[in-house]
């Protein structure tokens, strides 16, 4: 073959990697139950942007009813309160933490078989219309994270 074919073929190569669209992802997921039975959960994770500025609209955990984004903060006389958000910014190729203290999702009516050592599938939905899944670990409520 010709080089000049060869260098149709890398320029068709580098155009479809470039064309190629890198989604949101998310990484490190895990869920706090609740000490008190009844009362909600505590989901995190961290998100990973794609290609292009999106936002977080929504997070589902099998077998959870409901799900809520919220955001700790403390206020004028250093209490920590949550309020709920509808939607989180994600900017392109960012990495955004949901942790302990700070943005995390809120699970209501978890289901008695969530115990911990299992795990739960989250799927994250983003205004674009894109989704993502990762695997929580679930623990126990007084466990600072997952060993």
């Amino acid at each position: 073959m010709s080089k000049g074919w060869w260098a149709v073929v890398a320029v068709a190569a580098a155009t479809a990697a470039c064309a190629k669209v890198e989604a949101p992802a998310a990484s490190d997921a895990w869920i706090r139950l609740a000490a008190v039975p009844g009362r909600p959960a505590a989901g995190y994770f961290t998100l990973h942007g794609g290609r292009a500025d999106t936002k977080l609209v929504g997070v589902s955990v099998a077998s959870v009813p409901r799900v809520e984004l919220h955001l700790s903060r403390m206020t004028v006389g250093d209490m920590m309160t949550m309020d709920a958000t509808p939607a989180v910014d994600l900017p392109a190729g960012a990495a955004l933490p949901f942790a302990p203290g700070g943005r995390h999702a809120m699970l209501f009516d978890v289901p008695p078989a969530l115990t911990p050592g299992k795990t739960a599938t989250m799927t994250f939905r983003f205004a674009d219309g894109q989704t993502a899944a990762a695997e929580a670990k679930v623990v126990s409520a007084g466990a600072s994270g997952p060993e």
